[in-house]
């Protein structure tokens, strides 16, 4: 008998339904044993059409609810699956897969009933990645990302690389077959010429993910100066809320604050550094050395000047530290006089009137968006194909290099090209990575 599993597929808590989640070859017959409908007869059970009834427990207790039948393989798994929609609460859902477990479903593993739907070809392992994508997604931009790869376009541009590879593979077998023949010149001509178009195609793939780790997990901005030049103050102002304290007395913050706000759909994590200066401060002390580490982990430094007075020793030697980084010079209290000298490049702000702060946010923006992202096209949504291409093109730049080798070695490395793409579509025999990949799900999903 097969495995049939089973989940809650909602979160758990208190709210208005939860989900209970029943896929394999004897959910129905489970089913029977606990929902009776009016309208329901098992035997002519209606596939897709959701029956109000009763789940009953024993003789005395029984939930009022709905119960909906996905008969293979037209269902999210391809195997005969039930779901139940019943109120939602942490004790009534457990009641429920405890039941159904006790008529021989297994309570199922996180992310597989996704696993499974991926054996039984209904998503590839691109579209799986873009399922937990879209549910871990916290800005516009990181979920347009992984609708369009949810759409399988990632996995189609790579299976005919994929397939012109097994062309290529299938004139080299030629060659070595018949070796008698004196082609293989023309043959190597032709290999070449493909493998450069795949270089080609992966570049373009790469080019469109540059933006990804911004997209997925944000700008980090450290905000760094000497003490009392406003840098708390340009936090809250950027932010658009009083999260960090104001004072007029300098060292108040000696800690790293973080707070993150969004900005065209992308999400900026900024970092409130203590200021930077000499103390004698145990406390303060340590803080100023984590604001120097805050400059170094940054992907933006955001070297805040009081513009109401003269550079010192620490806004000089602050603008030293951050010269090899990506930074904005930005300067602070133009509702006051200008005093400070006029820098190159800098952005004049007063934050505590929020005077320029969206010019602040729109430099930001643009010193990391290089270009206009283009949902309409390919998006890698995530690190591990992206990392998966950079190994791609790397294999493809040896082949290339290898004009002078034997058919059989060129041969080798074209396989391990395919076997290569195969880790972002499934079509490989890495077995290792697709658990990792489905480990990630939640439960019942």
């Amino acid at each position: 008998m097969d495995k049939t599993i089973v989940a809650i597929s909602t979160p758990l808590g208190k709210g208005a339904i939860s989900i209970v989640r029943m896929s394999g070859s004897q959910s129905l017959n489970i089913a029977q044993s606990f929902f009776s409908s009016k309208k329901l007869n098992f035997t002519n059970i209606v596939p897709n059409y959701l029956y109000l009834g009763h789940f009953t427990f024993d003789k005395n207790s029984h939930e009022k609810c709905f119960m909906v039948y996905f008969k293979a393989p037209y269902s999210y798994t391809g195997e005969d699956m039930i779901e139940f929609q019943v109120h939602g609460g942490l004790i009534l859902t457990q009641k429920i897969v405890d039941a159904l477990i006790s008529k021989g479903a297994k309570m199922a593993g996180p992310g597989e009933f996704s696993q499974i739907a991926f054996e039984n070809g209904k998503i590839s392992l691109d579209e799986a990645e873009a399922i937990i994508g879209e549910i871990n997604a916290e800005s516009e931009s990181e979920l347009k990302a992984n609708l369009n790869l949810a759409d399988g376009k990632l996995k189609q541009n790579i299976i005919k690389l994929q397939n012109n590879l097994t062309s290529q593979i299938a004139q080299i077998e030629a060659t070595l077959d018949y070796p008698e023949e004196d082609f293989e010149k023309s043959v190597k001509d032709s290999i070449f010429k493909s493998i450069t178009d795949i270089k080609l195609k992966l570049t373009e793939f790469i080019d469109q993910a540059e933006n990804l780790k911004f997209i997925n997990h944000g700008v980090n901005v450290a905000i760094v100066g000497s003490p009392n030049v406003g840098k708390s103050s340009l936090l809250n102002a950027l932010i658009g809320e009083e999260k960090a304290i104001v004072t007029d007395i300098a060292g108040t913050t000696r800690d790293i604050v973080h707070e993150y706000t969004f900005y065209k759909d992308l999400k900026f994590n900024f970092i409130d550094t203590a200021g930077i200066r000499d103390s004698e401060d145990k406390v303060e002390k340590i803080g100023i050395e984590k604001s120097q580490k805050s400059i170094e982990f940054a992907d933006i430094v955001l070297c805040l000047i009081d513009g109401s007075r003269l550079l010192n020793d620490y806004d000089k030697k602050i603008l030293n530290l951050v010269k090899n980084k990506k930074h904005i010079i930005v300067v602070n209290k133009i509702d006051c006089n200008r005093v400070a000298q006029k820098l190159e490049n800098e952005i004049t702000i007063s934050a505590k009137d929020e005077i320029n702060i969206d010019v602040l946010k729109e430099s930001i923006y643009n010193m990391v968006i290089e270009k206009n992202i283009d949902f309409n096209k390919i998006m890698i949504a995530n690190q591990r194909q992206y990392e998966i291409l950079i190994e791609a093109k790397s294999i493809v730049e040896n082949i290339l290099n290898s004009k002078d080798e034997s058919m059989d070695i060129i041969s080798m490395l074209i396989k391990n090209l395919w076997n290569c793409l195969g880790k972002i579509t499934g079509e490989c025999e890495n077995e290792s990575i697709i658990d990792l990949i489905f480990s990630k799900f939640c439960l019942g999903k």
